[in-house]
């Protein structure tokens, strides 16, 4: 396998004193890393696990090509985590695999959208995540989450108007979610 980058990226600052077993599931994510998917592949099927399960399907998605599909599970549990990975490690053309992906994923897990959309969120890229959260609401317009992440990107974009309005579908459809009282009462201490 060819060396990976000094300054690679597994959720922790500092990854010098990390050790990565063979045939590990941290083995597969480092192949993947390296560009080595069928030592990526090889792994995974050897390891019997939820997430090796879910990383033949990623796999199979950097490829190109399904060749394994994803549970509904796999995709709650798994998707969000692993496209933050890849793009955090600058992965761009494998992010965008698994973002080209998402019209087959949302077919057996309509959040698929908004994982991605929550992504895009947390790595600032707001034009994408908008994309995403629209992509989500045509398929699941009464999802509580969807309309408090709507309402946190337009309270960061300073469109109390829109935030104030999508805050109130959060609340129609969750009256105690505790971060959407929050943020209703910063708008309305605010105003607009």
């Amino acid at each position: 396998m060819k060396k990976i980058k000094d300054n690679i990226f597994f959720f922790n600052q500092d990854v010098s004193n990390i050790k990565i077993a063979p045939n590990s599931l941290e083995h597969a994510y480092v192949a993947i890393l390296c560009d080595d998917l069928d030592s990526a592949y090889a792994v995974f099927c050897n390891n019997d696990s939820p997430r090796g399960k879910w990383g033949k399907v990623l796999v199979s998605i950097l490829k190109g090509f399904m060749t394994d599909y994803p549970t509904y599970f796999e995709i709650r549990n798994f998707f969000e985590i692993d496209v933050d990975f890849l793009l955090k490690n600058d992965k761009i053309s494998y992010v965008e695999l698994c973002l080209g992906a998402l019209n087959v994923l949302s077919t057996v897990n309509q959040e698929s959208y908004k994982f991605a959309a929550r992504v895009m969120l947390e790595n600032r890229l707001f034009s994408s995540a908008l994309k995403y959260m629209d992509k989500s609401k045509q398929l699941y317009y009464n999802d509580p989450e969807l309309h408090f992440m709507y309402a946190k990107y337009y309270f960061d974009k300073k469109n109390l108007k829109d935030s104030y309005f999508y805050i109130k579908e959060c609340l129609n459809l969750l009256p105690n979610y505790y971060p959407a009282l929050v943020i209703k009462k910063n708008i309305e201490e605010i105003g607009f």
